[in-house]
C-alpha cells in the first residue's frame, strides 16, 4: 500500500484543496423525517457512551489494497492503529495530533487532529449539529450510514459512519478525500470499555520497530 493511501485514513485535506475551493464549498444537510432524527438522536448518545474501546481492523484502501492490525480508542481525542507486520506504518492520534510514521522511510508526519474527518468521531461531546452537518442518512435492513462533515469546511472530506442493528453498534467508517478517494476501515472482535496506558497515544520513536506497542 502506498503512503499516501494510508493518509487517506485521516487526511490533512485543508492542505491538498485549493483555498478558494475550500471556502466555496457548502454543507448540504440530508433531509431528515422526524423519524430519522429521532434515529440520530440515539446514534449521538451511543457515540458518546463510547468512551473507549479495543479492536482488529481492516483497511481497503483507494487502490484495493488491504491492511489489518489493532486499533485503540479513548475518548477524548485518542486513537492508535498499530498495523501488523510487514506493514511498516503507525497511526497515533493523541495531544490534539495525528501522528503517521513509516518506519521503512523513517518519516513522521504530524497533523493536526481538528484538520481531519476522524476528529468528529473523537470529540469530547459529539454533536451530529450545529459544527457538523449530516449530509447523507440511509436505513438499510440491519445497516445504518451517516455521512458527516465539518459545516464549515466540508472541502476537508467526510466520514460516514455505518451501524449494524439491532442492536446499534459502530462497525465501519469510510473517510472520502476532495477528490472523491475512499478509504474504508471494518471492526470486528470489538471490546468496549476499559481504560488503556497513555503510552499507546503518543508516539515515541524505537529503532528498528517503528513505534509498536507491547
Amino acid at each position: 500500500m502506498r503512503r499516501r493511501d494510508l493518509l487517506l485514513l485521516i487526511p490533512s485535506l485543508a492542505s491538498v484543496v485549493p483555498a478558494g475551493l475550500a471556502v466555496a464549498a457548502t454543507a448540504v444537510p440530508a433531509p431528515l423525517a422526524s423519524a430519522d432524527q429521532a434515529v440520530l438522536d440515539q446514534i449521538t448518545a451511543y457515540l458518546n457512551s463510547l468512551t473507549s474501546l479495543k479492536a482488529k481492523f481492516l483497511q481497503i484502501a483507494p487502490d484495493g489494497g488491504v491492511s489489518q492490525g489493532i486499533a485503540w480508542m479513548e475518548r477524548p481525542g485518542r486513537m492508535r492503529f498499530q498495523y501488523d507486520p510487514p506493514s511498516p506504518y503507525l497511526l497515533v492520534a493523541g495531544y490534539g495530533l495525528l501522528v503517521f510514521h513509516d518506519s521503512s522511510l523513517d518519516q513522521t508526519t504530524n497533523i493536526p487532529l481538528s484538520s481531519t474527518p476522524l476528529g468528529l468521531l473523537l470529540a469530547r461531546d459529539i454533536k451530529l449539529s450545529g459544527a457538523v452537518t449530516v449530509t447523507d442518512f440511509q436505513r438499510l435492513p440491519g445497516e445504518i450510514d451517516v455521512t458527516l462533515v465539518r459545516t464549515h469546511s466540508p472541502g476537508q472530506g467526510s466520514i460516514t459512519l455505518v451501524f449494524s442493528t439491532p442492536p446499534l453498534t459502530l462497525r465501519q467508517w469510510a473517510v472520502r478525500d476532495a477528490q472523491g478517494r475512499l478509504t474504508r476501515v471494518s471492526l470486528y472482535d470489538m471490546t468496549l470499555g476499559g481504560h488503556f496506558p497513555g503510552h499507546l497515544f503518543a508516539y515515541v520513536p524505537i529503532p528498528g520497530r517503528g513505534g509498536n506497542a507491547n
